[in-house]
């Protein structure tokens, strides 16, 4: 599911920073996510998103995050005999993500600043089909990736709901999102060892 801006604003005359107290050890924080550390693959193989994980809400359970802040910050793509762009998964954590600014490299036409998507539990995702292409013809060489882009995920190993609000009346659900995948082609080889394909 994706949700796109359009047209209409929401105008809030309240802000959570209008208090007189915190409770607990809740209180504000800024920070500016472009002074994040980036970590990244340097050899092959394309790393797991928790590298950029940014804060983690711990849960009881061991390994197990009640929500991970992740951020997909502009840095170098250098990895060799690699997919670059994220790999086609699912996930035992549902995961909202979101774009601030700039293009997100895996659905460059599709996902706008301000729009989000939504992808639950076990719910197979990844690139666009374009994506896809051209990322398994491109010359694998050092390439910045995502200048000017700041992208966000929130992964969580708990539900996550969509309000009425968010599914109807605001009408910024985009109903086409899943034909992104359907010009895919498949290239599996099953009785190949290459990654090329049989010879």
């Amino acid at each position: 599911m994706i949700v796109q801006p359009n047209e209409i604003c929401v105008i809030q005359n309240v802000s959570p920073f209008n208090v007189v107290a915190w409770h607990g050890n809740y209180t504000p924080y800024k920070y500016n996510l472009e002074n994040f550390m980036v970590i990244n693959a340097v050899a092959y193989d394309h790393a797991d998103p928790s590298i950029f994980t940014v804060l983690t809400a711990k849960s009881l359970r061991p390994g197990v995050a009640i929500a991970d802040f992740v951020i997909f910050p502009p840095r170098w793509g250098v990895a060799d005999k690699t997919f670059r762009p994220p790999y086609y998964h699912r996930n035992c954590m549902s995961e909202f993500m979101g774009l601030i600014k700039g293009h997100y490299e895996a659905k460059e036409g599709g996902f706008l600043p301000g729009g989000g998507s939504l992808h639950s539990t076990m719910t197979p995702h990844g690139p666009d089909a374009e994506c896809f292409e051209k990322a398994s013809k491109a010359k694998l060489v050092p390439e910045r990736i995502a200048d000017g882009t700041m992208a966000f995920m929130f992964e969580s190993s708990l539900s996550m709901a969509v309000t009425k609000w968010g599914l109807k009346t605001s009408h910024c659900l985009d109903d086409n999102y899943y034909k992104c995948w359907e010009p895919l082609k498949s290239h599996f080889t099953p009785n190949s060892r290459s990654p090329a394909g049989p010879k």
